[in-house]
This record gives C-alpha cells, structure tokens and sequence, in this order.
C-alpha cells in the first residue's frame, strides 16, 4: 500500500451554490488534519480552496500553497498557510504540486479543476507517473465528466484502460481508505518529459 503523506487537493475558486459543497470540503480538511496529511493546493484564500486550507489549518494540520505571481499580486492568496510558494507561472504551479504530492483527490470545481485533472489523468496515460488520483463525485457533481468518458471511449478516442487511471468515490468519508488501498507506486516520474 502506498504512504500518503501529501496529498493534492484539485477544488473550485469559487463558493458554490449549494453550501454541502462546503462542508465537504471542511470535512476533508479535518480529515487530513487527523491523519497527518499535509495539504497540497493552489494558494487562494477564496472558494472552496479558502475552505479546505481553513478548515485543514483550523485543525492544526499543515497547509502548503503553491500560486502563481499574477494571483498572488491581485490579492488572492492564503497569507496564513504553513507554506506558501509563489512561482513564475500556472505550468510550474502545477508542476510543483505535483512534485510535492503522493497523490490528488479532485472536489467539484470549475475549468481549473479540470484542467489540473485531466493533466495528472493525461500525464498517467502516458506512463508519466502512476500515483493515485481520487474523482470525488460529492452530490453526484461529476456524473456529466463521467458520461463524457463513456463518450469519448465509444466513440473510440480513448481507450477503456484509461477509467483505471484514477478511482470515482461518492463520499467523502470514502476518501481516505481509497488512498490508503492505492497500490505503491512503479513509476519514478521524470519531471524533465513533463
């Protein structure tokens, strides 16, 4: 079984409509927070990543913010974190997380969120890494990504493999035992082919 001592959280910038969204991502926070995880995410202060940095730091987990300088510079960074690393650019934001995680779990979010997810699901394709991506499909929020998939691999332009790249949980308590049943790691990623 794989070791997760850092884990990735991909979310939205935004509040949602619904306010269960945001006890999930609370509910998560303190979940990483009691199992010793630290989290991994982009650095806001705002939406749901406002939320889970809270909520993980509130109890006295550790919070690692990684965001580029033209959000920092306009205000929306987490000025509380345990870390915060403010970097060159949205590619090596996302680089950096990837290099400081163990794996990703991904809450309902925007097109941020996706662009996140389907690079790490991208990178798994290629054989670029294998850590453990979690799709937290919280309220049934993703269903629609979901579909999407079944599309595209009838319609032949991805392969049926590709739904093993990442794990579909609809509860939030069924995050962390997905992790801690993730296989170890094979693949020692080279950041060079990124």
């Amino acid at each position: 079984m794989i070791e997760i001592s850092s884990l990735c959280v991909y979310c939205g910038s935004r509040i949602p409509t619904d306010p269960a969204h945001k006890e999930a991502a609370r509910n998560l926070g303190h979940q990483l927070a009691e199992n010793g995880i630290r989290l991994i995410y982009g650095g806001g202060h705002v939406g749901l990543m406002g939320i889970i940095a809270d909520a993980t730091l509130d109890a006295k987990g550790q919070v690692i913010g990684i965001i580029p300088g033209h959000l920092h510079d306009i205000e929306v960074s987490h000025e509380k974190l345990t870390e915060l690393h403010v970097v060159d650019s949205m590619h090596i934001r996302k680089e950096k997380m990837f290099q400081m995680s163990d794996a990703f779990v991904v809450l309902p979010g925007g097109l941020g969120t996706l662009d996140e997810t389907f690079e790490m699901i991208t990178w798994r394709q290629l054989r670029l890494h294998d850590k453990p991506i979690i799709l937290v499909n919280y309220k049934k929020y993703w269903d629609p990504l979901l579909k999407l998939f079944d599309h595209m691999i009838e319609a032949g332009f991805v392969e049926k493999e590709a739904l093993g790249f990442f794990k579909v949980v609809e509860r939030m308590e069924d995050i962390m035992p997905a992790l801690l049943k993730a296989p170890e790691t094979e693949i020692k990623a080279d950041i060079s082919k990124f």
